[in-house]
């Protein structure tokens, strides 16, 4: 009787333990991924007048106002110096960054997000005045055909 009542007890805590942890395992869930939205305006822009560049962070529904960097990188097409812009606040989940350019040209920009342990670079090309010879088709919108040593200049 004794060794029947110890494992029916033994057989409740092992149940109890079992869907404890189960219920602890869905509250692990893999988060959202972190989106970001990257704009250009105008499009076109216009030479020696102010351009504005936002992007916009996302998880989920909520608005990301507490990313660990955003850096805003920058470049003529065809040019191998990058400016990199560190932008430090946001509103309503809005990175944001004005700039004017004093040459005409096909330019491009990365918006390099870091928060909660996750990283998106999203990439545009825009245009002022008049457009340049663009880059290599196989570069625009990944991250083939960079040259690494400069992209991580500043890191």
């Amino acid at each position: 009787m004794k060794k029947l009542l110890f494992g029916i007890m033994s057989v409740l805590v092992l149940l109890t333990v079992v869907s404890c942890s189960k219920e602890n395992g869905q509250s692990s869930d893999v988060p959202e991924m972190l989106e970001v939205n990257l704009t250009v305006t105008p499009e076109p822009a216009k030479l020696n007048q102010p351009v504005k560049f936002e992007a916009k962070v996302t998880q989920g529904k909520e608005k990301v106002n507490d990313a660990d960097e955003v850096i805003f990188e920058i470049w003529r097409a065809k040019d191998e110096n990058h400016q990199k812009i560190a932008i430090k606040h946001a509103k309503n989940g809005v990175y944001s960054l004005e700039k004017s350019f004093g040459q005409e040209g096909t330019y491009y920009i990365i918006s390099h997000v870091t928060a909660r342990d996750m990283h998106n670079m999203p990439k545009k090309e825009f245009v002022v005045g008049t457009p340049s010879e663009p880059e290599d088709s196989s570069s625009k919108g990944s991250m083939e055909g960079m040259d690494m040593k400069d992209h991580n200049e500043g890191h």
